[in-house]
């Protein structure tokens, strides 16, 4: 007889809201697949926020998760207000899950929707961009977010998504950015999607800047196979692709990195459908088939997925998704994980059935990144931002060309000012409306190096002019070009 194969650890949460709901309709599915699972549980979410534990997660279920490395959770809830964090941000970040795989299927004619062709995979980037979360408040008017782009997290995530394509044989990539106006953080995503691109000739690649490209996702998802994009754009356009296809109840995703992964269902936790037994259970059981196939159960992940399929064809549907005239039988959330337990074993007979026999063990390898030699770096200029209610371009223009005519600033010299991006001096117009947070540029002439005394003898003698300096950015070149957006005229 063949040896009984070793019960894999999984961690599960069983989250907030429909999340135990969910969570016990598809362990239900994962026990009856007969998949040699052995779950840990773990408490996350809305009571531990409560308990004390600003991140909604304890010390004890942070041991689990880096002892089995493979976590399956349900839709948590953060509270709003105080100090809480995104505990979903939080664990992508500490477990380095730094790729976000979210397919969106269209299930026609079963399920209802305008795009029956419709076979989308969004990869999505994990960890940066806006979602790292670092924002200021820098004068009663003015706010601030940190878009973070990285060289390393474009290149192994764009590096996933052309393997993941290959590996599932997928035709085509492409890349959505917004690079005609963040020419340098969504710039560097596109041009390392360029670079990595070129070693894989076999597959079709396109750009196409974000708002063409999401209205196009909308209106002509057949076009379109594997998405590769950055954090916030993936993250809104995920979730459009999976209404698109025909429900979010119905979407998983998985959080790959090279340590660990963690599966979940796309949607959040519904308290308003809590405890109602009406919720959709098929995103989270579609995140548990693609936890098993990462885990190397290739035959249950396939067996779940026929027969969740064929539950699909038969119209037994949850209420997100039921028509009549369509549907032939309205349940709720356990029933349809019986519904699916009652049909392991079939397969679909209209839908594609699928297999993962070909999918590798253990997921897509994830590349190591390529050494690269740091670039030779100057700082030739720095931009002041100032906290200045009521002032006018040309009087603070003023202030600051006296504040750097000293030995010690001997050099620099005022560029420009700009109120929100746009320039207000020199050749400011009148009809430009400004508030009380400028940016003043200030570059040294030639090749004469910015050193750090010079900045802090600017800031020392801006503040004894009476300037309310909230922030200094340093301007640096690299290899000579410039690491930093260039103003109007420049």
């Amino acid at each position: 007889m063949p040896a009984t194969p070793a019960p894999i650890p999984v961690t599960v949460a069983h989250g907030d809201g429909i999340g135990p709901e969910i969570m016990a309709a598809t362990l239900q599915v994962l026990e009856a697949s007969g998949a040699p699972l052995a779950p840990e549980v773990i408490d996350i979410g809305e009571a531990v926020y409560r308990s004390g534990y600003s991140a909604g997660i304890r010390p004890d279920a942070w041991e689990s998760l880096r002892r089995t490395r493979v976590f399956l959770k349900a839709p948590i809830t953060t509270p709003q207000g105080g100090g809480y964090k995104s505990l979903n941000v939080t664990i992508r970040k500490t477990l380095g899950l730094f790729a976000n795989i979210r397919p969106c299927t269209a299930y026609s004619p079963f399920v209802s929707t305008r795009h029956p062709g419709m076979d989308v995979v969004i990869v999505r980037e994990n960890e940066e961009d806006l979602y790292a979360g670092i924002e200021h408040r820098h004068t009663d008017e003015v706010v601030q977010c940190l878009k973070l782009i990285s060289r390393p997290g474009c290149e192994r995530l764009i590096r996933y998504a052309f393997d993941y394509a290959r590996a599932h044989g997928r035709r085509k990539v492409s890349c959505f950015t917004k690079d005609n106006i963040m020419k340098l953080t969504d710039g560097l995503f596109h041009r390392v999607f360029q670079e990595v691109g070129a070693a894989y000739p076999d597959l079709e690649q396109e750009h196409l800047i974000v708002d063409i490209g999401a209205a196009r996702l909308a209106d002509t998802p057949e076009a379109f196979d594997v998405v590769v994009l950055p954090n916030l754009y993936g993250d809104i356009l995920s979730d459009v692709a999976a209404q698109v296809a025909g429900s979010v109840g119905l979407a998983g995703s998985a959080n790959i990195g090279p340590q660990a992964a963690m599966f979940e269902a796309i949607h959040g936790s519904a308290p308003q459908l809590a405890g109602k037994d009406i919720a959709n259970p098929s995103g989270l059981m579609l995140a548990a088939v693609q936890m098993l196939v990462h885990v190397g159960c290739p035959r249950e992940a396939a067996m779940i997925h026929n027969a969740w399929l064929a539950t699909i064809e038969s119209g037994v549907h949850t209420r997100d998704i039921f028509s009549p005239g369509r549907s032939t039988r309205l349940v709720g959330t356990q029933a349809f994980a019986h519904e699916v337990i009652r049909r392991l074993g079939r397969m679909p007979q209209v839908l594609p059935a699928v297999s993962y026999d070909a999918a590798p063990a253990g997921g897509i390898p994830v590349a190591p990144l390529a050494p690269r030699r740091p670039a030779l770096k100057r700082t030739v200029g720095v931009d002041l931002f100032l906290d200045a209610p009521g002032a006018q371009a040309a009087d603070l223009a003023a202030r600051l060309t006296a504040v750097v005519l000293a030995p010690e600033t001997a050099g620099m010299g005022l560029v420009m000012i700009t109120n929100r991006g746009v320039k207000v001096w020199p050749d400011g117009l009148p009809e430009t409306f400004c508030t009380d947070h400028w940016r003043c540029r200030l570059e040294v002439a030639g090749d004469r190096p910015l050193t750090a005394d010079m900045m802090a003898a600017l800031l020392a003698r801006a503040g004894a002019a009476g300037l309310d300096v909230v922030k200094l950015e340093t301007l640096r070149t690299f290899d000579g070009e410039p690491g930093f957006s260039l103003g109007q005229g420049q």
